[in-house]
């Protein structure tokens, strides 16, 4: 089930009547528990409950082994009835991960590994369903479970906006969907303006439109045109436009919001009464931090079905805001400590910065950024004895650009919400009050294409740019800026989380954005990141201006081929890397979830005298150095940039590409193919040989190719079978269009490029395998093997090459300068291997990395017929192969080092000072 599921179903529990028999299993139905499970909890075979039914309590309790222990207790005793669920031997027994008493008027429940506790009014508990979403299977952060609110209102908004489509389906067109967006933005800031005091009368929108429309919903939406109608006239005008008495009550709120169309969609039964109950909601809990993505993907049919599971979490928001300048201002402050005149310069100098998300989305990033900086503020006024001080910071420094219509307005509508919850939280809620209304009606957020726009237009450095025309906030065109900032002469702060599409996945539409901001300055776009358009657009911005810009981005723009073609041009913008976190999860707030691997990289035109380098050892501990450089891999030092090499540049044995078949298939036999052939005709098998690339290597697959020698082709056209195969072979090659293909039709008996087979062992390494292994599939084999051109070979008569080749810093040397296929590696003997740095190598050291290297053979074998696939698979690895691997790799560190290394930045950091010592001077910029 998805939280918004289970949000339902917990809602409609507490809206029923309170059944004390049914209510724990009505309970875990709603968290996603089957009719047959429950079935079974009923009869008693699966209810591993001690607490038995008494005549002062006669229900008894329904444990679910390691899930939850729920008993409903007698009026008044909660307290005590989850007292006694906690010291049930039964509850321990059992490894419950909750207990949960009620007697349906309050509940109470704990998490017993983390002692978290809820108490609350039955009715409410639905409010903290996120409490209990680790008995859906969703193992949740603490922020998901202190925003539940958002989930539940965007759960509930999300009910209200299918309903009305399906009542109003023109509403749903392109025609009509800004209209459909425009009305729930209106929607969401009544049900805020309603709690906070900002319409005057608790829950005056939804009771106004409860008491005034008639229950069959008949008039719902004429009551509601009318209430946006009141908002949108000035008080000294009411008198004039007639409008009921009933409505006048409402202050005028401008600022665009509801200007236009006072139209609104009609309403059934239903969609009115899921209007009432999300008014009836507390929305003074919302948090425009993640509220705005959440309410955005309300108009998303993508994303609608995930409501909750997806948005990014503060946490992750503040790596990319924290040393990008946030960090900078909290060490200014700290630095100013009580001083009068220290803290002044600090808050003009504050209200001078822009914060600019060419990529904003519904305003995580700027909200987030905004609020970060009243926190400061505020400290600052406090220590100046100013407490209660009108902000000095201008929501208009907060600028962005978001290709899509209604994410931009709700942008907007997240910053409003922002400054008036800190206006509350520092000023005070009467002096909040008095300056909110009415909204103002510039428009600083702009919709459009960030790649295709002028930055400087936007976000100009000067504080001057060209005033368009528009005089409100929601109906000026969003492509256009028209107001300047506030302050000029300040810092420019570049953030934000872009669209990443690798160029596989990539449309026509994002490659002409690319071949927009490239094809001036490199041919190679093409096989770029949609990312690196922004990181250009930054760099281009910043030979205008001071300016420090830092995205989230995919790893593999600093990894393989997109360094070479990427990172040369953002160092000739003046700019280099001033900051950067490597490769990390970017996980939503729900941490089952997986979240895709990225890097947050921080680009500066600003000369600094070390930078910030963030990563995660292996053990989840964060490591922060101070470094002096960081190269355009994410590595401390120089900015070298790996290139192919023919030649291994530390002396290890060359490797070489396997044999090209061109044949069509002709020459490849499966493993039927090969038994029907042989069982017609043994004279066959003389001709036939192993046959091994990547999937064959990992998956264990047997397949087989024919191979005839020069001296042998007469012998072999003899046999009908394989003369039929060798014309198929000639006639495939005839039909190339490629001049060296039809070349080999001459030569159609063996591969198009064929390599001698070797008469001893080989060692074989696929060109394509997958990440998520935790070491390079290699293996050994047997001589007389023909390996296709999907995998590399080594003469096997020494072990000590495997031992390299399946260790850890091998693995991380790859992952970094080797190009992708997809996410998966795709290895060449040029760059992963030729590249390698290894330390000189005595006897006695490859002595060490032979025996490893067959430890981890020995190891494999033990557990015959498993396969690669099979023993590398991360969460099936064998404990003793595991093993062998450590040791591999313990012995093979102490080479570098003396010792083991923490983690793969480390690994890289030694193999990267090695290769700029190795290459000397020619490799480094």
């Amino acid at each position: 089930m998805s939280m918004t599921e289970i949000e339902e179903a917990i809602s409609n529990l507490a809206e029923q009547p309170f059944d004390a028999s049914e209510f724990p299993y009505l309970f875990l139905q709603a968290f996603g528990n089957k009719e047959t499970t429950l079935k079974r909890l009923r009869k008693g075979d699966t209810n591993k409950s001690d607490l038995i039914a008494t005549e002062g309590s006669p229900y008894r309790g329904v444990l679910q082994t390691n899930n939850i222990h729920i008993a409903v207790s007698p009026p008044g005793e909660v307290m005590k009835t989850l007292s006694t669920l906690k010291e049930s031997p039964a509850t321990a027994k059992a490894k419950a991960k909750f207990i949960l008493a009620t007697d349906g008027e309050t509940l109470e429940a704990e998490n017993l590994a983390s002692g978290e506790v809820i108490a609350c009014n039955y009715a409410d508990f639905p409010n903290h369903f996120g409490f209990f979403l680790e008995l859906a299977g969703i193992t949740t952060t603490k922020t998901i479970r202190d925003e539940a609110f958002d989930i539940r209102a965007t759960s509930r908004l999300n009910r209200l906006y299918v309903e009305l489509l399906q009542d109003n389906p023109d509403w749903g067109t392109a025609e009509r969907g800004h209209d459909m967006n425009h009305f729930m933005a209106r929607l969401i800031f009544c049900f805020f303006a309603q709690d906070t005091d900002i319409f005057g009368g608790k829950k005056q929108f939804t009771v106004t439109v409860e008491q005034m429309s008639a229950k069959n919903s008949s008039d719902t939406d004429t009551v509601i045109s009318t209430l946006f109608r009141v908002m949108n006239t000035k008080t000294a005008e009411r008198s004039s436009a007639r409008l009921p008495r009933w409505a006048d009550q409402f202050p005028y709120v401008n600022g665009g919001l509801f200007a236009g169309s006072a139209e609104v969609p009609r309403f059934s039964r239903i969609a009115r009464s899921y209007l009432l109950h999300i008014g009836n909601l507390d929305w003074t809990k919302i948090n425009p931090d993640i509220f705005g993505s959440m309410i955005q993907a309300i108009a998303d049919d993508a994303e609608r079905g995930s409501l909750g599971m997806h948005y990014t979490s503060v946490p992750n928001i503040l790596k990319v805001l924290n040393p990008l300048f946030l960090n900078d201002l909290r060490n200014q402050l700290d630095n100013a400590g009580d001083n009068p005149r220290s803290l002044l310069n600090l808050r003009k100098r504050m209200a001078r910065i822009r914060v600019f998300d060419p990529a904003c989305g519904s305003g995580n990033f700027l909200v987030i950024s905004y609020k970060q900086m009243r926190e400061i503020e505020a400290e600052i006024n406090r220590r100046r004895k100013e407490a209660g001080r009108k902000s000095d910071i201008p929501l208009t420094n907060f600028r962005g650009i978001e290709l899509r219509e209604f994410p931009a307005e709700i942008a907007r509508l997240a910053l409003i919400i922002a400054e008036y919850q800190c206006d509350v939280l520092y000023r005070g809620q009467q002096e909040a009050l008095t300056e909110f209304l009415p909204l103002g009606a510039e428009n600083w957020i702009t919709q459009g294409n960030a790649l295709r726009l002028d930055w400087l237009s936007i976000c100009p450095p000067t504080g001057t740019s060209v005033k368009l025309h528009g005089d409100d906030l929601f109906e000026t065109p969003l492509d256009q800026v028209q107001i300047d900032f506030e302050n000029e002469g300040g810092e420019t702060y570049i953030c934000g989380n872009p669209p990443y599409l690798g160029s596989k996945w990539q449309t026509d539409e994002h490659k002409s954005d690319l071949k927009a901001v490239f094809s001036q300055s490199t041919d190679n776009w093409k096989s770029l990141d949609y990312v690196a358009g922004w990181f250009i657009k930054a760099a281009e911005y910043g030979t205008h201006t001071n300016a420090v810009a830092a995205f989230v981005a995919t790893n593999s723009i600093c990894q393989g081929q997109q360094v070479p073609y990427l990172w040369p041009l953002i160092f000739q913008n003046g700019y280099e890397i001033a900051f950067a976190h490597t490769s990390f999860k970017w996980s939503n707030l729900a941490s089952n979830k997986a979240g895709v691997t990225v890097v947050i990289v921080g680009i500066s035109n600003h000369a600094r005298s070390t930078r910030l380098l963030t990563s995660q050892a292996e053990n989840g501990a964060v490591i922060v150095k101070d470094v002096v450089n960081i190269n355009p891999y994410l590595i401390p030092g120089p900015n070298v940039i790996i290139r192919p090499e023919s030649k291994n540049l530390a002396g290890l044995p060359e490797m070489a590409r396997g044999n090209s078949p061109t044949d069509g298939g002709n020459l490849i036999l499966e493993n039927k193919e090969f038994d029907f052939l042989i069982t017609r005709n043994r004279e066959i098998e003389k001709f036939i040989r192993p046959f091994v690339g990547s999937k064959e290597l990992i998956s264990g697959d047997h397949r087989f190719c024919i191979w005839i020698e020069d001296d042998a082709v007469t012998s072999a056209l003899e046999i009908p079978a394989i003369k039929e195969r060798i014309e198929l072979v000639r006639a495939f090659r005839l039909k190339s269009k490629k001049a060296a293909t039809i070349k080999a039709a001459n030569w159609a008996y063996r591969f198009d490029e064929r390599k001698p087979i070797p008469d001893k062992p080989i060692i074989c390494v696929p060109v394509i395998s997958s990440e998520s292994r935790p070491y390079l599939p290699a293996d050994v084999l047997p001589a007389g093997t023909v390996v296709s051109n999907k995998a590399f070979t080594l003469p096997g008569d020494h072990l000590w090459p495997l031992s390299i080749i399946c260790s850890r810093m091998n693995l991380a040397w790859v992952a970094t300068v080797c190009a992708r296929m997809r996410t998966d590696y795709s290895y060449t003997n040029t760059l992963g291997w030729n590249t390698f740095p290894v330390p000189m190598l005595t006897e006695k050291m490859k002595v060490d990395l032979t025996r490893c290297a067959e430890d981890i053979l020995l190891a494999r074998e033990a557990h015959f017929p498993a396969t690669i696939a099979d023993l590398y698979d991360p969460e099936k690895m064998p404990a003793d192969l595991r093993e062998a691997h450590e040791r591999n790799d313990e012995v093979l560190e102490r080479i570098y080092i003396g010792r083991r290394f923490r983690n793969d930045t480390e690994r890289l950091e030694k193999l990267f000072e090695l290769y700029a010592k190795m290459t000397k001077p020619k490799r480094v910029a």
